[in-house]
């Protein structure tokens, strides 16, 4: 009777350990980026601008089913087309005592395939750190390429920028960040 009995225990669990074991393991990875564009936007009454920068490294590492993600860039690499305001932005940025501009966030890897990738960013700019909630990015697929568009809501404020001032009137403080980047994983 007791042999029985294990065996009823044994063949009504095993299903479930079967089931529990066959689940394949994410394997790690590692993610680096391959090309970059990122551009900040600066508005004044008085006119626009635009700066980019295709200068940003990227690495990825994911371990049991988390991945970390860092993107740099140096605040010199930004081009706005006019190198006197560009030098006055690494000023106002204080980019010779802050030379980088950091990006932190991380993902679920199941997540690394969708469509769209929304993502908490803690932002290293000017001495600061800023933390963005929720933002949305859209990736496209192509083979190994996964293109990842999207805007960072950045403002001076967050930063603790005094914003600089054109003819006495200061730009807006939004400095919304488009991203254009492509990864593939290594």
């Amino acid at each position: 009777m007791k042999k029985l009995s294990l065996l009823a225990i044994l063949l009504l669990t095993l299903p479930a350990y079967t089931l529990l074991n066959s689940q394949t393991p994410v394997p790690d990875q590692t993610w680096k980026l391959d090309q970059s564009s990122l551009t900040y936007h600066m508005s004044h009454p008085m006119h626009e601008v635009d700066a980019t920068s295709h200068a940003a490294l990227g690495k990825g590492v994911c371990h049991a089913g988390q991945c970390d993600f860092l993107v740099a860039a140096a605040v010199k690499s930004f081009d706005s087309g006019d190198s006197n305001r560009d030098l006055h932005m690494i000023q106002t940025t204080r980019g010779a005592q802050f030379p980088i501009v950091q990006v932190r966030f991380r993902l679920a890897q199941a997540t690394l395939n969708s469509p769209t990738l929304d993502c908490d960013l803690e932002v290293q700019f000017a001495g600061n750190s800023a933390h963005y909630s929720h933002v949305i990015f859209q990736q496209s697929i192509d083979g190994a390429a996964h293109h990842i568009t999207g805007v960072v809501p950045a403002t001076l404020n967050d930063f603790k920028i005094d914003p600089p001032s054109f003819l006495t009137i200061p730009i807006k403080n939004a400095i919304p960040v488009r991203v254009d980047m492509v990864w593939h994983a290594m």
